[in-house]
């Protein structure tokens, strides 16, 4: 498929630049630091909607969903969509998955009505995990939905619209490092960028993010894997500056540049989440067992009473709650999820969660110290 460059679309916002102070310890980040300022009523008006959400569902979904954790008879350790890194495929042989993957019991409009009858508000699903393949059909790449058996459907289209219909928000996820694209070398938790080649990638990701928001207009962008050594807090801002430009609403979460500095507009938690009351808008997601991604021998689920507790914890303490879902290879969510997520809602019917909103009122911006975290229950390598 051939290359063309996307041109960004929509009016630019009438904001000026502001200089924040130079992010320490950033390699290749020799410039300062700048984001587009921003009126604290503009920010405020377009959190709006997540800072009343509270509770949100996660989907992982991508080729490793076809092997659920297994890899020549052999389980993989931790996640399930790690599992090119864990069982260090190639990616010649990675890619045969391609051939395979068709979700055709995938059905959006089951799931979104699951998630709204449990009481959530919103719904993320990965677009582009570690592995680099793409669940849409872009123009940017070969390797993505279209290159496949499932072509001719559109699972982030569907999901789109049947948030609409049942007037929940949709986000989408994308992941900051890529095991498939050229630009990159390795396959673990640290990737590293070919020699004189990391225009081209961060060219390929901001058309791709970009893509995205026109294709799709989300209400949010989940960004992930900041931790590459190699991609930097500039970096990150350049990229949210860029989606700003796009879309004056749809809000990001810190992880499009370095989170332990930066909390524009929500700061993400994984598996864990803040001991006390945070004074800005965060989200804490976690697993419904053990895995993101489906992983067949992983029985390890949440009950309905734990899942309640974490609720009723992070929205007494000002934030929201993404619980997540793993499709099989046929596009099938587990029946154990599903009697979890109605479950909780009796829990919820039983004894409402009073719902703390934080009141921010100066604009979040970059180099913020975040207080003590809690219930890490898992090492992990990233969503």
């Amino acid at each position: 498929m051939m290359m063309h460059k996307l041109l960004i679309t929509g009016a630019m916002l009438s904001l000026s630049l502001v200089i924040a102070q130079p992010v320490e310890g950033q390699a290749g980040s020799d410039q300062e630091a700048t984001l587009k300022k921003e009126f604290i009523e503009n920010y405020t008006a377009r959190m709006q909607w997540f800072a009343e959400a509270k509770y949100g569902m996660f989907i992982h979904l991508g080729l490793y969903s076809q092997l659920g954790g297994v890899w020549n008879e052999k389980s993989v350790r931790g996640y399930a969509e790690w599992i090119q890194s864990k069982s260090k495929i190639p990616r010649e042989e990675y890619t045969q998955l391609l051939k395979t993957f068709n979700p055709a019991k995938f059905d959006a409009e089951t799931l979104v009505s699951a998630a709204k009858q449990a009481g959530m508000k919103y719904l993320v699903i990965t677009t582009k995990h570690h592995e680099g393949f793409c669940l849409w059909d872009s123009q940017y790449t070969d390797y993505d939905v279209a290159s496949t058996p499932f072509k001719g459907r559109d699972i982030l289209d569907e999901l789109n619209e049947a948030c609409k219909k049942h007037g929940l928000k949709f986000g989408l996820y994308y992941s900051i490092i890529d095991w498939h694209h050229p630009a990159q070398s390795g396959l673990g938790h640290q990737t590293q960028i070919v020699a004189g080649r990391k225009q081209e990638y961060v060219d390929y990701q901001r058309n791709q993010v970009l893509e995205l928001i026109e294709k799709y207009d989300p209400a949010m962008l989940w960004f992930d894997a900041d931790w590459a050594d190699w991609w930097t807090m500039q970096d990150g801002i350049n990229l949210y500056n860029a989606i700003r430009t796009a879309s004056p609403t749809v809000i990001v979460n810190n992880r499009v540049a370095k989170r332990e500095g930066f909390e524009l507009d929500f700061v993400t938690q994984e598996q864990q989440h803040f001991s006390g009351a945070f004074p800005k808008h965060w989200e804490g997601c976690y697993t419904m067992n053990k895995s993101w991604g489906y992983k067949k021998h992983d029985h390890a689920w949440k009950d309905a009473q734990t899942v309640y507790n974490k609720l009723k914890d992070i929205n007494e303490k000002g934030g929201n709650l993404l619980l997540n879902v793993g499709p099989d290879g046929s596009g099938q969510v587990q029946p154990e999820a599903f009697a979890i997520l109605k479950q909780t809602a009796e829990l919820m019917k039983a004894t409402p969660i009073r719902k703390t909103i934080p009141q921010v009122t100066k604009m979040p911006g970059i180099q913020v110290k975040q207080p003590k975290k809690q219930s890490n229950e898992q090492k992990n390598d990233g969503v």
